[in-house]
């Protein structure tokens, strides 16, 4: 979500199709337990013939908007964030244990359900209709995306499972997969990538609850949309959603990065929150920005069939979080089958300092 997150930004202001190439520190700025089980490599995909392409056992006719590759193909089902010890992996299950552990419902059990296993193979629907990205936006364009034809193609960010995860009642989740996007090859841009997506639902009681003489407090009115809040959002409503947002969020990279870590808070726009944040973290003396989230569009909400419900989402790139922590210098390194990179990644738990050699 963070990437296409930064891709949404960039593009309201007009700017380059995908994200600014300005490097920090070499690397660019650019959900109740674990899903199905992943695809196995063997079974991902078999090289597209004339009129078909054959993936994750379901067959896809070609049209005028078929643009995947046989290279792409290739890389889906290899789920790296599901590789046990592999650097994609350790980031992924260290931001689970921080949710597992913190976040827990009224039974003691994790409030954050996880899915790491979900097709990349998503409908143009479920990846922008869903997310209220217009039907003219830059970020659906053929060069920066892979259509399958011009219903389906491969995930261009988890947010595609959003509305699905919500619909089917869920208030708290984790979404981990990868996602992919046409671009040039470089050190610090790859056109297949991992990712992460939370959100969080609240209902009247469950936000208010902790409220002195909150009784009388409500999540929604007839309002204006301002820059602060939608339309339909109370004031008192978002100001503890974005609280708790930022809480959240700051002590997961507390949590990862280590204490003392200093945070600041970017104001953005994007078409499925408001209002939207970018996070940036100090590490090692250098600001650099970690993840895109805010308030969930409350039209996204509703027609999930949540409308009691006020909530905020995040999405972040497990690469990006792992070049940093471990100061990995080419993104590329993650697609190493060298026993000579992946052994540096095995050790006795999910939180051992590592640094790349």
């Amino acid at each position: 979500m963070a990437m296409l997150w930064k891709f949404m930004r960039v593009a309201k202001y007009s700017k380059t199709a995908l994200s600014p190439k300005g490097k920090v520190r070499g690397v660019t700025t650019h959900s109740r337990h674990s899903s199905s089980k992943s695809v196995p490599s063997d079974f991902a995909a078999s090289a597209p013939c004339s009129n078909t392409v054959e993936l994750l056992g379901k067959s896809y006719p070609q049209d005028d908007f078929s643009n995947v590759t046989e290279k792409i193909l290739s890389k889906v089902g290899k789920n790296l964030h599901n590789r046990k010890h592999h650097p994609l992996w350790l980031i992924k299950e260290q931001v689970k244990d921080h949710f597992y552990k913190h976040y827990l419902g009224r039974r003691g059990t994790p409030l954050f359900s996880v899915y790491d296993g979900l097709s990349p193979v998503v409908t143009v629907q479920q990846n922008f209709d869903s997310l209220l990205i217009p039907q003219n936006h830059a970020s659906r364009r053929k060069e920066d995306n892979y259509y399958l034809n011009r219903d389906h193609m491969l995930r261009a960010h988890t947010s595609a499972h959003q509305w699905d995860l919500i619909h089917s009642g869920l208030d708290a989740f984790l979404a981990v997969g990868d996602v992919y996007r046409r671009d040039t090859i470089d050190n610090t841009h790859y056109p297949v990538f991992h990712q992460m997506e939370g959100v969080r639902l609240f209902s009247c009681h469950e936000l208010f609850s902790s409220v002195k003489d909150g009784e009388g407090l409500q999540l929604f009115e007839q309002g204006h949309r301002t820059a602060h809040k939608q339309e339909c959002h109370t004031m008192e409503a978002v100001r503890l959603v974005e609280f708790n947002l930022k809480q959240v969020l700051t002590k997961l990279m507390t949590h990862i990065f280590g204490d003392g870590l200093q945070v600041r808070w970017v104001d953005c726009y994007f078409p499925f929150t408001h209002p939207s944040f970018e996070m940036e973290i100090n590490f090692q003396g250098e600001w650099m920005e970690v993840l895109g989230c805010g308030v969930m569009e409350q039209q996204l909400v509703n027609s999930a069939g949540a409308q009691d419900k006020i909530g905020w989402a995040f999405g972040l790139g497990l690469e990006r979080l792992a070049m940093i922590l471990y100061d990995i210098p080419d993104i590329r390194l993650f697609w190493s089958e060298d026993e000579r990179f992946l052994k540096q990644f095995i050790g006795p738990h999910i939180w051992q300092k590592i640094k790349f050699q």
